[in-house]
This record gives structure tokens, C-alpha cells and sequence, in this order.
């Protein structure tokens, strides 16, 4: 029951969970923000461009249409039932979603000072859970409220930090990453 939880809520976050580091891969080009400031701080940074922004999306909603492709055979190998089917809408929701959540955080971290690249434990972590749950709820209810069950909800908000963590410092020390967060 557990195991096939945590398999479900990993399998449905997985287009929600690699936008933002092909975004990283991709990055470059014109920051959203086009240099503009608030306040004498940046908008956004950087670090938040129309190419991320873009590709991370486009690739999220590949991933989500490549597990629609080998969902049943996994099924089978698994016995997990329990893996959803992505719908277009809820695939573009997921990376969209993600996406806007992590440039909402830059938003904030603007707003409060932070550097790019600086550390905000818990926005961090969960800012583009919270951008894929919620554009998936309201662009499409009905499947969301039949895949985010509160176990797997549940599953997501302690998995997430924790697989956060450990993607950011592979990718950090891999060189791809300035900094391990």
C-alpha cells in the first residue's frame, strides 16, 4: 500500500519534477523580466528566461506523454493500478504549473532580498509543487481531484524535499549547478 503510494505520487509528479532542471540545461536568453527592477531590485533575475521557461514546459509535457506510452506495460510489471493516465491538459497543467511556481519564487525572493542562487528553505523546495498542483486544479479539476488523492498529496510534500535535495547536489557536483540548493 505505502510502496504503491509513493510510486504513484512520484510517477504523477515526474512532469511537474524535471521542467525546472531542463530548464537549467536550456537556460540562456532573455530574462522574462527584461532587466526591469521594482524597487531597485530585480523582478525576476537571470536566471528566469523565456527559453527555460519554454523548454521546461515543452519537456515536461514530452515526459508526461512518454509514461502515457509505457504506463501499461509498467501496470503489468508492477501490479501498481493506481498510475494515472496523463490527459493533455493535466500534462501541460503539471510543467506549466511548475514552471510558474519556481518563477513565482524568484518573485519572492527578489521581494525579500535574496541574490540568485541564494537559499530559502522550504520555498526551495516545494514553490513548484504548489505552481503544478494548483494550475492543475483549476485547468483541469476533475482529473486532479481523481489523481491528488490526500495520500499521494501527502506523499508528495515529504518526498519532494527530500528528492530536491539530492538532485540539486548530484547536480551541483556534476558541475551543472553554482550552488547545491
Amino acid at each position: 500500500m505505502v510502496g504503491s503510494l509513493v510510486a504513484t505520487a512520484i510517477w504523477t509528479m515526474i512532469p511537474a519534477y524535471v521542467p525546472n532542471n531542463a530548464a537549467v540545461l536550456a537556460g540562456g536568453g532573455r530574462p522574462i523580466d527584461g532587466g526591469r527592477t521594482w524597487d531597485g531590485t530585480r523582478i525576476l533575475g537571470d536566471g528566469k528566461t523565456w527559453r527555460g521557461t519554454a523548454v521546461g514546459t515543452i519537456t515536461g509535457v514530452v515526459l508526461a506523454l512518454l509514461l502515457n506510452r509505457i504506463r501499461a506495460p509498467v501496470v503489468e510489471a508492477t501490479g501498481i493500478e493506481l498510475l494515472p493516465e496523463f490527459t493533455l491538459p493535466a500534462a501541460v497543467a503539471l510543467a506549466l504549473g511548475a514552471m510558474l511556481g519556481d518563477i513565482g519564487a524568484s518573485f519572492v525572493k527578489r521581494r525579500s532580498g535574496r541574490e540568485r542562487g541564494a537559499s530559502f528553505p522550504g520555498l526551495d523546495q516545494l514553490d513548484f509543487v504548489v505552481g503544478a498542483l494548483g494550475l492543475t486544479l483549476v485547468v483541469t479539476p476533475e482529473w486532479f481531484f481523481a489523481t491528488f488523492t490526500p495520500g499521494v498529496i501527502a506523499v508528495i510534500v515529504v518526498v519532494t524535499p527530500l528528492l530536491h535535495v539530492v538532485t540539486n547536489v548530484a547536480a551541483y557536483k556534476l558541475g551543472l549547478k553554482n550552488e547545491p540548493w
